[in-house]
């Protein structure tokens, strides 16, 4: 049996005294869709350019479809597929010849190449943009381009980082439902994100990273359950009475400034607690707990909160 798509003991990465990753371990299976969860500076690019052979590893182990990235990476990177953070697609040229260009630094010959291209363009739906340059593109198609192109050598994992970001809303669900049909396919996907819902929609399990490493992993919906609960009741009350009020509440809480935030299966129940506790307070919502209601537990601050690492 294979082993797993992505192994990764005790992983480092610094750059002069700033430390990006900090002993990072994990493993990805192979054909699920993993994600890195963290805010900016968190150290998921880093990850993701360790795991695409793109940059080195101070320390530690890691394995990538089982091949060392650093001893060889040339044989890893054919059997790999990378959409990075930023357009990196020949403007100038079209659609296609993009895709015929890229195809060329994998050995493919021209008819196989151009019959492979055809067909995933139609698979993002731009085959009847291939003559187009792709400066008169937008910017969900630029991305739906780059994530074709990645797939031009059949890769075995696809590596995505922040795959939808500044996309309006339309343009994201279609890549996600690309990204859905390259799961079903077999493909391994590790993407980078910040958003709530692209997380709890896509991944099968999720590596909440902050700080350079890993404070919690698994099945997003598990991962809710057993550190935040079902439900969320969020309050707004004077600080000077909000530890009291909190305490009455729930043992998992948050207080920042007047809003208090308290963490526990039942709203509802949370909410009659409140009422009897005699502290004045002003209702603001009662709803479903969420990634980023993990995240704020298990580290305090937002997760679109800039990292200071």
């Amino acid at each position: 049996m294979a082993g797993p798509a992505v192994r990764a003991r005790g992983l480092r990465k610094a750059y002069g005294s700033r430390v990006a990753v900090d002993g990072i371990s994990l493993e990805v299976r192979r054909g699920e869709c993993f994600g890195f969860l963290g805010p900016n500076g968190a150290g998921k690019t880093t990850t993701m350019r360790m795991l695409a052979c793109l940059s080195e590893r101070d320390a530690g182990e890691l394995a990538v479809l089982g091949m060392d990235p650093h001893s060889e990476p040339r044989a890893l990177k054919a059997r790999l597929g990378v959409v990075p953070q930023e357009v990196n697609l020949d403007l100038e040229l079209t659609v296609l010849e993009n895709m015929l260009v890229y195809a060329r630094y994998f050995g493919l010959r021209a008819g196989p190449a151009r019959e492979r291209a055809m067909d995933l363009l139609r698979f993002v739906d731009l085959h009847e943009r291939a003559d187009d340059t792709v400066v008169k593109l937008s910017g969900g198609m630029q991305r739906r381009l780059q994530i074709a192109r990645a797939l031009i050598n059949e890769p075995e994992m696809i590596l995505l980082d922040e795959p939808t970001t500044g996309l309006d809303p339309q343009a994201r669900r279609m890549v996600w439902e690309r990204l859905r049909d390259l799961r079903a396919g077999g493909t391994s996907v590790v993407i980078t994100t910040h958003y709530m819902d692209e997380a709890e929609r896509l991944c099968d399990r999720i590596a909440v990273i902050d700080h350079g490493q890993v404070v919690r992993e698994g099945a997003p919906a598990a991962l809710v359950r057993e550190e935040v609960g079902a439900e969320v009741l969020e309050l707004r009350t004077e600080p000077s009475g909000a530890a009291a009020l909190a305490a009455a509440i729930s043992p998992s809480h948050l207080v920042e400034g007047e809003i208090l935030m308290a963490f526990g299966d039942s709203a509802h129940d949370m909410r009659a607690r409140a009422d009897g506790a005699g502290t004045p307070f002003e209702m603001v919502a009662e709803r479903r707990a969420t990634l980023e209601d993990l995240f704020i537990v298990l580290t305090g601050h937002s997760l679109r909160e800039d990292s200071s690492d």
